[in-house]
């Protein structure tokens, strides 16, 4: 018994096997692996003792509560927390064994004095903005703190130096050789410390050095890290939902909030029970175009108007007659109906519709561990 009406699966094994395939690709360097928005909505609690059990040591999170339950399902891993430290949480860091990546003065100021003061060899990483002007330090300022850094003479241990790439997805851009390039010389004046700068994307193209860590995240989850060509990661997601109720209309038949949509023939429709409640884009893209497309058997159905709260309509006109019936399945992500085409059809990005996946859903993990 469902006690949602839509039913979302999530491949364990597949996400191992995205993680399996980048680590191939990184040489000697070191496949770490983006955990953050709940492991982009695939449930940490699942997913990190997966990648872990696949061989993954490192982990990287946006914030400390997401570090302290990481760290309840993975012991023995390494876990950095992207977004600094809030002051004063020092304790909470050491407590769990969590490290913070640190991005200003301030940070590091803070860090080093705590670790001093209670004898902590106090491994950190530290953050450089090459370009993406989001978080981390100035150029200058890694260049006026790399001897000390390299010294250890801060009063911590700089376990990593890190930057993040702000186009590593699009080619023939300056911006990514401008990145590199300046990411290599800052890092060569620290040589004892390893460093990180691929993201998904950039595991996938040569051009980017490795380095000693990489740290993908979207292509873990199935995302496309080459938009440019044909997706070489598994799928992980599947969102299927059973039709509550048909009925046919004739042609002018307004349906929906505000009458949005109106038949421009007879037609038969489908509702289902997922809605923006449940994490789906409310509003088309643009007039006239469906927010979402949906699979019913193998054909592709608008969506009619726009999602209400916890419901869908689907304009089933030309699915096959033999799909359409009460508890028959539909297919909102899965086959061609992939993340990535989900998003575009929102008028968004696959990244958004991994992490708004509904806590709702009836959740079922293959290979679970």
């Amino acid at each position: 018994m469902n006690p949602h009406g839509a039913h979302l699966t999530i491949d364990l094994n597949a996400i191992a096997s995205n993680w399996q395939h980048l680590q191939s690709l990184g040489g000697a360097a070191e496949c770490g692996a983006v955990v953050k928005a709940d492991a982009y909505g695939t449930g940490l609690d699942y997913t990190g003792p997966a990648l872990a059990k696949a061989g993954c040591r490192t982990f990287f999170v946006a914030h400390l509560q997401e570090g302290q339950r990481l760290r309840a399902v993975v012991p023995n891993a390494t876990i950095y927390v992207l977004n600094g430290f809030v002051q004063g949480s020092a304790p909470l860091y050491v407590e769990s064994g969590l490290r913070p990546v640190l991005g200003t003065l301030d940070e590091i100021h803070e860090w080093a004095g705590f670790a001093r003061a209670h004898a902590l060899s106090g491994e950190a990483a530290i953050h450089i903005d090459t370009g993406l002007n989001r978080l981390g330090l100035e150029p200058d300022v890694f260049r006026a703190l790399a001897e000390d850094l390299e010294n250890k003479n801060l009063g911590f241990t700089a376990t990593l130096v890190m930057t993040h790439l702000a186009s590593s997805e699009t080619l023939d851009t300056a911006q990514n050789e401008q990145q590199t390039s300046l990411f290599g010389e800052l890092v060569s004046l620290t040589p004892s410390i390893p460093a990180s700068l691929c993201n998904s994307s950039a595991v996938t193209r040569k051009e980017f050095p490795r380095h000693a860590m990489m740290r993908p995240g979207y292509a873990l989850y199935g995302g496309n890290p080459t938009p440019w060509t044909t997706n070489p990661m598994k799928p992980v997601v599947t969102l299927k939902a059973p039709i509550l109720q048909i009925r046919d209309i004739p042609q002018g038949t307004c349906v929906g909030y505000n009458a949005r949509w109106v038949a421009k023939r007879p037609s038969r429709l489908v509702v289902i029970s997922a809605g923006y409640a449940d994490g789906l884009m409310r509003l088309p893209p643009e007039p006239d175009k469906p927010v979402a497309e949906v699979l019913i058997g193998d054909t592709l159905c608008p969506v009619a108007g726009r999602l209400s709260m916890d419901l869908m309509i689907i304009d089933a006109t030309d699915a096959p007659h033999d799909a359409l019936h009460r508890n028959a399945p539909v297919t909102l992500i899965g086959g061609p109906l992939d993340i990535d085409r989900v998003g575009k059809t929102a008028g968004t990005i696959g990244y958004l519709i991994l992490t708004s996946l509904s806590r709702r859903y009836q959740r079922h993990y293959l290979g679970q561990v």
